[in-house]
């Protein structure tokens, strides 16, 4: 396993990313949930909903940021969680857009790549993180 102080520079440059990519959805998702969503084309807006999504956003994202700094084990901790998260994300989003509730708005596509592309990344780091530390 990698020591303490043996995180990846690009790994650290990932979170810092993924706390842009998180916040610059969650801020506008979180104040104006109703207008973004029916201007990507939900037919339906659940604002509740919709600001929660943007809490998860939020605390992953800063997270990100926060923890860029940590040792191997906090990583893994933090990877852990952020596949879980993107996961499970796919799975919804792929399922919702199989039922169609909205129809099938180009949005919850580039959501479910934008999901797709994260649960890759994640899943890459977190086996690379278990891999035994080069001497």
């Amino acid at each position: 396993m990698p020591t303490s102080k043996n995180v990846p520079s690009a790994l650290r440059k990932w979170f810092v990313f993924h706390f842009w990519a998180d916040i610059s959805v969650a801020i506008p998702l979180f104040i104006a949930p109703v207008l973004v969503l029916e201007f990507v084309g939900w037919k339906h807006v659940d604002p509740y909903t919709a600001r929660l999504t943007a809490a998860a956003l939020f605390g992953i994202g800063i997270e990100s940021y926060l923890g860029r700094n940590e040792d191997a084990d906090s990583f893994r901790t933090m990877l852990m969680l952020k596949v879980i998260w993107s996961g499970t994300a796919v799975t919804g989003i792929a399922w919702t857009l199989w039922e169609a509730p909205q129809g099938r708005p180009f949005f919850g596509f580039v959501f479910l790549a934008v999901f797709v592309a994260f649960h890759i990344v994640w899943q890459y780091w977190r086996r690379k993180m278990a891999l035994p530390a080069k001497d």
